[in-house]
């Protein structure tokens, strides 16, 4: 049951949107603030994205699903230190491959692990050859980094993954909310203002930081990933970042990392349109258990 609670202090009136779930023989309650004083038009709206949270979100996975995502996990749990460099080598290249492909990239599956392990230099661009070599750094620097998702370690990211590879006159944005505004091509969506950026991606990490703990991973790293690009913080680089740091978010709560293949890109920008346009996040979700389920490589 959901609903709204009122408290009335010292003449103000607050307002919570409150869940009650019956847990073995026991009623629990979880609250969220939606404002104090609140108009009836902004008490609705307030309720509104309250109610995503407390019903819709925590019920986007099936109970088949979490079975089989728990299973994927302790399958997972099991891989031996043995192969982890195997498993790394050629995770890490497929998934450089196929998310800067997704960006346009036309280096080869081959190429790219050449590249990579072998240091042999395909005959392409310098910027596509950048672009190549700064996912593997960024692939890297989330591996080997121990803290949480901050405003600085996002950033830092950005920084790693565009570095070298934008034209002159966008340069002074590496590692910088954009100051521009941009539009993603072929989506009726369009990303907020630039000056609304630094307020987006604040409430973005705090509903992190609020719910880690709170659902389960794959609906986490969803959400965190639908959210990120819907705010296209960046100038460029926007999806590798955001593929990025879904698999963070994976990898640090010990599932497998997720690759996107360039192949079927198509479902996958389908169903981000979806979230954006429609607030329907079930498509994305399915899409990913379906990646996890069909992997090819543990990881």
């Amino acid at each position: 049951m959901v609903y709204t609670e009122i408290k009335d202090v010292k003449g103000k009136r607050y307002y919570y949107r409150v869940k009650s779930i019956r847990k073995d023989g026991k009623v629990k309650k979880e609250r969220i603030y939606l404002g104090k004083n609140l108009k009836k038009e902004a008490l609705s709206k307030a309720e509104k994205e309250a109610d995503k949270e407390l019903v819709l979100l925590s019920s986007l996975l099936s109970d088949e699903e979490i079975k089989i995502l728990q299973k994927i996990k302790t399958q997972f749990s099991k891989e031996p230190e043995q192969n982890f460099e195997n498993r790394y080598e050629n995770f890490c290249a497929l998934f450089t491959y196929d998310s800067t492909a997704i960006e346009g990239n036309t280096l080869t599956l081959q190429e790219t692990a050449m590249l990579l392990f072998e240091n042999i230099t395909p005959r392409k661009s310098m910027r596509e050859i950048n672009e190549t070599l700064n996912h593997k750094k960024a692939f890297d620097f989330i591996l080997g980094y121990k803290w949480d998702i901050t405003k600085q370690f996002i950033l830092h990211l950005h920084e790693i993954v565009v570095q070298n590879t934008l034209r002159k006159d966008i340069e002074n944005q590496i590692g910088k909310y954009r100051d521009v505004q941009v539009y993603i091509t072929g989506t009726k969506w369009i990303p907020p203002k630039p000056s609304e950026l630094p307020n987006e991606i604040r409430k973005l990490l705090f509903w992190y930081s609020k719910n880690k703990d709170k659902l389960h991973p794959v609906i986490l790293a969803a959400y965190f990933h639908v959210a990120f690009e819907g705010a296209h913080p960046f100038i460029d680089g926007n999806g590798r970042v955001g593929r990025l740091l879904m698999n963070f978010i994976l990898y640090k709560n010990k599932y497998p990392m997720i690759n996107i293949p360039n192949s079927i890109k198509h479902k996958y920008y389908d169903s981000l349109e979806e979230a954006h346009l429609n607030g329907n996040l079930k498509p994305f979700i399915e899409f990913l258990v379906y990646l996890l389920k069909n992997r090819e490589i543990n990881f």
